[in-house]
């Protein structure tokens, strides 16, 4: 049954953390835009040949993040949704340290291939060929804090400390401009000052944000001796096959790059390499959402909580994708404008090949949404075959397939239409998978998603319910005790249950709602599970922990906090998390 009070509440909380994902994902699209401008605008076009190039070996780094992100994030929501502090603190320290070494190794891996010139698998160019070797070994300096940063900013979210990414982002944007200007203009270092711009930037937007892993304040605290060193197989196992796009697009990168040089001429790598970057910085926007999307997901799967499973697919069916329809409209009316920025002569091929990619290559980005969605979801849910399925037609299959049967007879636009194919066939995938697993055309989201019938707890043996006003407290105390003698428990039991909640959810509105001018509501959950009634309650106000206010209050007035006080006493366990900045309180009688 929909549960429109937690509908509601899911799609508050997911367009509130969007824009600092957006932003945290633009990070490296904002890189590539300046390093296009400068590129093209002071270097040439051999060095947007260059950065065209270098986009594969990217990519590569990216999918190496994304299984660290993803899969230690995945973890740890895991955890906060079961309430495991330790294990999640032990994911926490792993991450980092798989992130310095993996950064550390790629880094000498950088230098080598650039000082020796051992790049000819790249390219044989004799022009462009140096230019990506210097490209390389500026890109080298960067790579620790690249990783460092994306993982620091994934748990900034998950402590709703997303005003601290936002700020780090404000500050990279700011300083890879004026290192841009000062290294590639001023000191002319062309190639190897376009790289060294970015990775400075980068260590700045590390820096930003790791002091406050270190102050002492976070709920995740960095512990060598508490790296939990066999977490590394789950973190890999939950990762890789949503990071195998990445895997995929780094030889798909190659291929199409391959593609153009031949049918098209190094002209076309470079005015794909500019399309491209201009459409990472739009690229953002469903990046953003997919991040929102994960983290929830994540927790409501330690949950076992369906309905907000399913929630978070109707958001981004219902309003994500909408938006992003929006986005696209105005890129493809933009495409003339935003070519500009770096190409000013309409009479050169490399212009109107630009021009042709903005006003293609935006129509996939919609499928794009539901493919990064479901794979997501695969991840989370351990359907292997779905996220293997599309992670190799959107990583390589599709794109490279369509690209090298359509160049011959449509040129360089084979690889712009190539990415909206690949769209259209990864969501006819979604749908396929699931009408061969239900033996049904799917009827509605349980189907489309397979959610498992055994997931969460029955609908039978649950109960979910909303508050919006102190009126409604009352009946929702009467509609809790109803539910629990309805399966057997004794009338005590029973009206405990509901006076527990009764007096939290009352406190909630009385002290919660009135705290700012937002509206509000309480979601409510009761739960029939081995013997237990296990009583939920969520809200969107500001963070309260009613364990800390007890011990606050100590030895004061025993007339003050009667009502958490008699919770605490009467409940077999209560606990408490901030997850995503929702409040969520656990009661067990």
């Amino acid at each position: 049954m929909d549960h429109p009070s937690n509908m509601k509440m899911i799609t508050k909380l997911l367009f509130r953390l969007l824009p600092i994902q957006i932003l945290l994902a633009a990070v490296g699209a904002v890189n590539g835009i300046v390093s296009s401008y400068f590129a093209t605008n002071y270097v040439g076009v051999d060095a947007m040949s260059a950065v065209g190039l270098y986009s594969p070996v990217n990519m590569l780094i990216s999918s190496l993040s994304y299984i660290l992100v993803s899969g230690s994030v995945i973890l740890c929501g895991e955890y906060l949704g079961k309430n495991r502090r330790d294990e999640m603190q032990g994911v926490f320290s792993l991450t980092l340290t798989l992130s310095v070494a993996i950064g550390l190794l790629f880094t000498l891996l950088y230098v080598f291939l650039g000082l020796f010139h051992l790049t000819g698998f790249m390219t044989r160019d004799p022009v462009v060929r140096p230019l990506f070797d210097q490209y390389l070994l500026g890109q080298a300096a960067g790579l620790i804090p690249l990783l460092l940063g994306n993982c620091f900013a994934s748990f900034l979210s998950l402590e709703n400390k997303w005003k601290l990414t936002f700020m780090a982002s404000l500050v990279y944007i700011v300083v890879n401009l004026l290192l841009n200007y000062l290294f590639v203009c001023l000191f002319r270092l062309e190639a190897i000052g376009l790289a060294l711009a970015s990775s400075l930037g980068m260590w700045v937007f590390m820096a930003v944000q790791a002091r406050y892993f270190f102050s002492g304040r976070s709920a995740f605290r960095f512990s060598l001796s508490n790296v939990a060193w066999r977490e590394t197989g789950s973190i890999i196992r939950i990762g890789l096959p949503g990071s195998l796009t990445y895997v995929y697009q780094t030889a798909r990168g190659l291929i199409v790059n391959n593609l153009l040089a031949v049918y098209v001429g190094l002209v076309g790598v470079s005015a794909f390499a500019t399309a491209d970057n201009l459409m990472h910085i739009f690229w953002a926007i469903p990046g953003g959402m997919i991040a929102v999307s994960r983290m929830q997901m994540s927790v409501s799967s330690g949950e076992e909580d369906r309905q907000t499973l399913t929630d978070v697919m109707r958001v981004m069916f219902l309003r994500f994708i909408p938006l992003m329809c929006m986005v696209c409209a105005g890129i493809i009316l933009c495409a003339v404008p935003l070519t500009r920025l770096f190409f000013r002569d309409s009479a050169e091929p490399v212009y109107w090949m630009t021009v042709h990619g903005l006003r293609i290559l935006p129509l996939c980005m919609s499928f794009s949404i539901i493919c990064m969605h479901f794979t997501c979801y695969g991840q989370i849910s351990g359907k292997q075959l779905l996220v293997h399925l599309l992670s190799a037609f959107d990583g390589v299959v599709c794109v490279a397939g369509f690209t090298a049967l359509l160049i011959r007879s449509l040129g360089i636009d084979s690889a712009y239409i190539a990415n909206v194919l690949n769209g259209v066939v990864t969501t006819l995938t979604v749908i396929l998978y699931s009408w061969i697993r239900k033996k049904r055309f799917p009827r509605n989201m349980d189907d489309l998603m397979v959610i498992p019938d055994d997931f969460g707890a029955p609908e039978n043996e649950r109960m979910d319910l909303s508050i919006t006003n102190i009126e409604e407290v009352s009946s929702i105390s009467q509609k809790v005790q109803s539910f629990c003698l309805e399966r057997g428990a004794d009338a005590r039991r029973s009206m405990l249950a509901g006076l527990s909640m009764e007096e939290m959810a009352g406190n909630i509105i009385e002290h919660g709602f009135t705290k700012d001018e937002k509206k509000h509501s309480v979601d409510i959950r009761v739960v029939h599970k081995d013997g237990d009634f296990i009583l939920r309650i969520k809200d969107d106000c500001i963070p309260f922990d009613p364990g800390e206010r007890l011990k606050m209050a100590g030895g004061d007035d025993v007339t003050k906090n009667i009502g958490i006080r008699m919770v605490f006493r009467i409940a077999r366990d209560v606990q408490y998390q901030n997850v995503l900045g929702l409040n969520v309180l656990t009661i067990r009688v």
